[in-house]
Formats: C-alpha cells, sequence, structure tokens
C-alpha cells in the first residue's frame, strides 16, 4: 500500500512539473531578429542573428536566447569582427531576452485576434542586465500559436551593455570615421504550443 501511495505522489508530482513546462515554444525556423548598424553617419545596413531558441511559460514569461555566434551581416570577414572585436563571442556566446506577459491577457489572444500589451523586457547582453519597457502585439495565428512583434523598434545602446570599446575595435580595423552606438532592433517571434 505505502508503494502505491508512493506511486500516486510520484505521478502527482510528474503531472506537476509538465504544467509548469513552457506553454509555448519558440519556432526558431519562422522567427527573426534584425538590427541595423550605421557606418559614416549616414550608410544603414541591416544585420541579423539567425539562431534563437526560446519559451513562454505557463505564467507568461517569456525568455528568447539569442546566439551571438549566429551574427550575420552578409560579408564574412564583418561577421568574424562582429564576433571577436564587438560582441566578444568566445565570453559571451548567447544573449538573453525577459519578459513577462499578463497571463490572462495572453491565453485571451485567440486566431485572428490582435493585442497591444504593455511590458518590460530586460536585456541581458555581454555581461550586463537592461530593464525596457516596450509595446508588444501579440497576434494569434494558426494551430493555437502566437506572432509576436515590437510596435516600434527597440533600440539598443551600446554603452548599456559595454560594448563602446567593442565599437571603436570595429572603427580602427575597417578604417571609418563612426559607427552609431545606438542601434534598432526588429524581430518577428513565433510561438507554437
Amino acid at each position: 500500500m505505502k508503494d502505491l501511495k508512493k506511486l500516486g505522489w510520484l505521478l502527482l508530482a510528474c503531472l506537476f512539473s509538465v504544467s509548469a513546462q513552457a506553454a509555448y515554444q519558440l519556432d526558431s525556423t519562422q522567427s527573426t531578429l534584425h538590427f541595423v548598424s550605421i557606418k559614416k553617419d549616414k550608410i544603414a545596413e541591416t544585420h541579423s542573428f539567425n539562431l534563437l531558441s526560446g519559451s513562454i511559460g505557463d505564467a507568461g514569461t517569456a525568455k528568447v536566447i539569442i546566439d551571438l555566434i549566429s551574427v550575420e551581416t552578409n560579408i564574412p570577414i564583418r561577421n568574424e569582427r562582429m564576433k571577436s572585436l564587438l560582441l566578444e563571442t568566445g565570453s559571451y556566446p548567447t544573449a538573453t531576452a525577459n519578459v513577462t506577459f499578463d497571463a490572462d491577457a495572453l491565453a485571451a489572444v485567440t486566431q485572428g485576434q490582435s493585442s497591444v500589451l504593455a511590458a518590460t523586457l530586460t536585456l541581458e547582453l555581454h555581461g550586463h542586465s537592461k530593464e525596457m519597457a516596450l509595446k508588444l502585439r501579440v497576434t494569434g495565428i494558426e494551430q493555437g500559436g502566437l506572432l509576436v512583434t515590437p510596435t516600434q523598434p527597440v533600440l539598443i545602446n551600446a554603452f548599456d551593455f559595454a560594448l563602446e570599446s567593442g565599437i571603436q575595435k570595429l572603427m580602427a580595423v575597417a578604417k571609418l570615421p563612426s559607427i552609431s552606438t545606438a542601434v534598432p532592433v526588429t524581430f518577428s517571434l513565433i510561438f507554437t504550443p
């Protein structure tokens, strides 16, 4: 009888741990994250990070991990310079974005419906952390999925993450008079149940 009770408690614990796991998983094949750099005060170029992972938990907490090694600038030598001189991916291979949604508001989004939700984003990048207020548009898509996009680009400032010396190194090696220290970031994240 004791063994039966133990088995019952074990099954209950397993069920509880499954329900505490993620309600949604990031579909990395359909999700994108882009940023724009500006050099020489007037030349803008769009870049991306190609490897993303993440989830949204039952309580509405979202976590997205950005593989910084996957930076894509469309120029191989620039990719390598971004990794080694700016992002220092040997020491900081990933960045993490955490957002807590109102779980009820998130659950209320149904297929074809879109809601704008206020949120606080905590970005962990290059050994530093910064909180930013933003508004995210959450749209219900087929098969119970969610599409999450910012209502406007998110501005990331190099000084908030101690990246300014890396920018100086990039300027020196590429012989550029300037590279912007603030970059707009956009993303389109698809989460599936």
